[in-house]
């Protein structure tokens, strides 16, 4: 009989308590008085067996309402885009499957060549100089920024925009606290960051400025602008991107970026509740010291033959803990992995063309919004998402929805007040005319 593990037999129990010289397991536990021991049942339900399990399982699963069986056009920083069957397929490999940290190269090649792809792909989409072979998601990403800016600047205020994502902002509010560095939202004007007042925010304090490009609400933000104010004053320049963008939009590190970060899930990595996904990290050379986690280097052996090592590793597991970039031990190595296969798998010209796909039928989505007659909240140009203003909250707008398998966008009303009914849009390549028409006409119906 095949089972999913290998289970215990009473002959196994009895040969394990032999070889401990017991004779039960109630013997382990003699050391623990009897008064504190609990005694009663558990209040759970009765064990099933596999094949009930399974099905009951199933049947939870089948409530859920995912990109599969919906139209879904909910991004907010998880989105619903094409992934190449060879992904799956490669990572589920045993020798990627169950690998672990390589911290024995001559043993790990293909992980770790893997990984350098990862970081030459990405350092090809940013027009940095180098990036490291990932951290945990977007916004621990942009956390580890920070904390890097203040620590090369020797200075405690970050200037972030606040058009940069709402959990990623938390997630820098987080770390900064811990170090004492003092967090200032830079306001936003028309769906961007308000560079006038940038101009009046940044000094001779600020450690980084932080954008988001494109930001939250899809506008694709003027970051040389706000390179220069940063630059002004000696301050870093940090930039959140989406790394498909990257393929059609000029890199950041064309435009002044000192570090630029992000997300790689929109790369062969599924919604998955929001995880878990990999943050990428890239930086000007002038950084490459003081980059967080782990990167790849490609040398020779002493015959000449090509080979990959860990380099420049500065995480406390390798030197003085106050010495440290970061406290990060490990990475998404498998989930990174799974990004460079669907980024070669793409190509270039692949990435462009999901790109350009991206921004045609945002487009189509926003004039189709415009024709029923919604208002279309920002204007300017805009990637994957955009904002509709609602006639009722979106929450009971999206309850409607879904009885016609349609999930709806983001509440932004949920993390910006003024926003309160207005819906975040997201359209990627995946969504087709008619399920971008039906959006329309449910939500027309819904507000006659």
């Amino acid at each position: 009989m095949k089972h999913r593990y290998l289970p215990m037999t009473e002959t196994d129990k009895k040969e394990m308590l032999q070889t401990i010289g017991i004779d039960s397991v109630e013997e382990l536990f003699s050391d623990i008085p009897e008064k504190v021991r609990f005694k009663r049942e558990y209040d759970i339900k009765p064990a099933l067996s596999e094949t009930d399990l399974m099905k009951e399982l199933s049947a939870l699963a089948a409530m859920n309402a995912d990109s599969l069986s919906h139209a879904t056009f909910i991004g907010a920083g998880v989105y619903d885009h094409y992934k190449p069957v060879v992904v799956d397929h490669v990572i589920s490999r045993s020798e990627f499957y169950t690998a672990y940290t390589p911290y024995q190269p001559e043993l790990s090649q293909g992980e770790l060549q893997a990984l350098f792809e990862f970081q030459t792909m990405i350092c090809q989409l940013t027009g940095m100089d180098l990036a490291n072979s990932s951290m945990y998601d977007g916004g621990t990403a942009l956390a580890e920024a920070g904390t890097l800016a203040a620590g090369h600047t020797r200075r405690k205020k970050l200037l972030i925009s606040a058009a940069v994502h709402p959990e990623y902002r938390a997630v820098v509010r987080t770390y900064a606290a811990g170090q004492s560095i003092d967090v200032v939202d830079i306001p936003m004007k028309d769906g961007k960051t308000d560079y006038e007042a940038l101009g009046g925010m940044v000094d001779g304090e600020t450690a980084g400025v932080m954008v988001q490009y494109p930001n939250f609400f899809g506008q694709i933000e003027d970051i040389r602008e706000a390179a220069e104010l940063a630059h002004a004053h000696k301050a870093l320049f940090i930039v959140s991107s989406n790394p498909l963008a990257l393929s059609v939009l000029t890199p950041p590190g064309e435009l002044g970026a000192d570090i630029t970060v992000g997300d790689a899930q929109p790369f062969g990595i599924p919604e998955s509740f929001g995880g878990p996904h990999c943050g990428y990290f890239a930086v000007t050379e002038k950084l490459m010291r003081k980059v967080p986690g782990r990167l790849i280097g490609e040398t020779v052996d002493e015959e000449g033959r090509r080979g990959y090592v860990l380099t420049l590793q500065a995480r406390e597991q390798h030197i003085r803990r106050d010495k440290a970039t970061s406290n990060i031990c490990s990475n998404q190595a498998l989930v990174a992995l799974a990004a460079s296969v669907a980024m070669t798998a793409l190509g270039k010209e692949g990435t462009r063309e999901m790109a350009r796909q991206n921004i045609s039928k945002t487009q189509y989505a926003i004039n189709a919004f415009k024709k029923a007659g919604f208002n279309v909240k920002f204007d300017g140009p805009c990637f994957n998402e955009f904002v509709v203003e609602t006639k009722e909250p979106v929450g009971a707008l999206n309850k409607r929805l879904l009885e016609s398998k349609i999930i709806g966008g983001y509440d932004l009303g949920l993390t910006y007040p003024e926003l309160e009914g207005h819906t975040l849009i997201a359209v990627t390549e995946l969504r087709t005319k008619e399920e971008i028409d039906a959006l329309v006409q449910e939500m027309e119906a819904i507000h006659a």
